[in-house]
């Protein structure tokens, strides 16, 4: 009997995890639930990453548009490496109550728009991750996890294996001036049983914390006891981008100069944003940049989370000799758009004005952003700054570097190391 008991909750976790493959890691299933941002507390600008056991150390935002009060909850779920989710019982790696209410909500006040904002500080001491791994955190209705209407990754790691790492230039000639390689060691801690490093430890590698072009997969070069070096010409590098283009929304009274104009009516506000020209030939110019991220800030009132307004902010791309790439389609890529390249974030060519236009509903604050392309024939679906930015050699990125560990016989991948390395701070001698 207690074998079968066995045999039926395995087959209703696999059951269970097929049925969430399809979910996507990091996206808004509403279009009424607006400016999302999960990141660790007091700093916007830094990525939803905690140690093990840090209680409260993430601050989650959003708005609701239908400006009322909801019962909105949320959950955690384990996964692997590559995004899968790990067969693993709830009970096995969430310690407390499934699911916790977020009970701090606020009506928006002084802002056009009516909306009602939502934050909770998690984790909670009744409803934490009692392991480490990749988990996506999950807001949905009513008590009720068929009714999701977010999903956002974060990251839960220990320190059982140190990482060093240099930013390079790559020997190979032809991207010597256009791509940064990142070398790196990962020391394992000697309480990893590792047996097999190829099979139970995992790297991944991100630029900018983008996980739309993540490099995975990646072998050691070298090997000895516990060390393991990463020197390689093919897989950890990236294309080096352009420092990001920057749109300064703080307030919508006093226009920031990369604003053309505003357009004020009786209940919304339209902001014109000035048109961007093609950067791919101009010469590297460094300055400070959010590496695509973007702030909630504003300029005239006290709490920006209830009191800032929203507008719709037309951005154009003005592409070389006012016409299209071929087979080529251009998208608004950065943390405004979510990284996500589908039809919300894809420019439509003006055949009139010879120029890219998109329009996206945006929140007061300071955003940066970049235009990219797709070849329509890439079915990988490859973000590329070639044709609209340009990458230069020189340009300040943040990498960072994940270890993974699944002990012999584990049913789901470990983050027992991790670290960031800036391309300017941390380059090679």
């Amino acid at each position: 009997m207690k074998r079968m008991k066995n045999v039926l909750l395995t087959i209703i976790l696999v059951k269970l995890a097929i049925a969430m493959q399809a979910q996507v890691p990091d996206a808004v299933y509403s279009p009424r639930i607006q400016t999302v941002l999960l990141h660790p507390a007091g700093n916007q600008l830094a990525p939803p990453i905690i140690q093990l056991g840090a209680i409260g150390a993430l601050e989650l935002h959003f708005d609701d548009l239908d400006a009322n009060v909801k019962n909105y909850s949320y959950t955690f779920q384990l996964c692997n490496a590559d995004w899968t989710p790990a067969i693993l019982s709830q009970f096995d790696y969430v310690k407390g109550f499934s699911q916790q209410r977020i009970n701090t909500y606020r009506v928006s006040s002084v802002a056009f728009t009516r909306y009602t904002h939502y934050q909770a500080s998690l984790p909670d001491n009744n409803c934490a991750p009692s392991r480490t791994g990749n988990y996506i955190l999950k807001v949905f209705l009513n008590g009720d996890t068929s009714k999701t209407i977010i999903t956002k990754r974060m990251l839960v790691y220990s320190e059982a294996a140190s990482i060093t790492a240099q930013i390079q230039q790559p020997f190979n000639g032809q991207i010597f001036r256009t791509h940064q390689k990142i070398q790196f060691k990962v020391a394992l801690n000697e309480r990893l049983n590792v047996v097999n490093q190829f099979q139970q430890i995992k790297v991944v590698l991100m630029q900018n914390y983008r996980w739309d072009n993540a490099v995975t997969n990646i072998r050691p070069s070298f090997f000895s006891r516990n060390v393991l070096e990463y020197n390689t010409e093919n897989d950890a590098v990236f294309p080096a981008g352009k420092e990001w283009r920057w749109l300064d929304m703080r307030s919508f009274r006093f226009q920031s100069d990369r604003i053309e104009k505003a357009i004020y009516g009786n209940a919304s506000t339209d902001i014109i944003v000035r048109p961007d020209a093609n950067r791919s030939t101009q010469r590297f110019n460094f300055f400070r940049d959010n590496n695509g991220m973007f702030t909630i800030e504003t300029t005239e009132s006290i709490n920006p989370w209830w009191q800032a307004d929203y507008a719709t902010v037309k951005f154009t791309f003005v592409p070389g000799n006012n016409s299209p790439f071929p087979d080529k389609d251009v998208f608004i890529v950065g943390q405004l758009t979510n990284y996500n390249l589908n039809d919300s974030a894809k420019m439509i060519f003006n055949t009139e004005k010879g120029v890219y236009e998109r329009s996206l509903f945006l929140k007061m604050g300071y955003y940066d952003y970049c235009y990219a392309t797709i070849d329509r024939n890439d079915k990988k679906r490859i973000a590329s700054f070639e044709y609209t930015e340009g990458n230069y050699w020189e340009t300040e990125n943040n990498y960072t570097i994940l270890v993974y560990y699944r002990p012999l016989g584990g049913r789901a991948d470990e983050l027992v190391g991790l670290t960031t390395v800036n391309s300017l701070t941390g380059r090679g001698r």
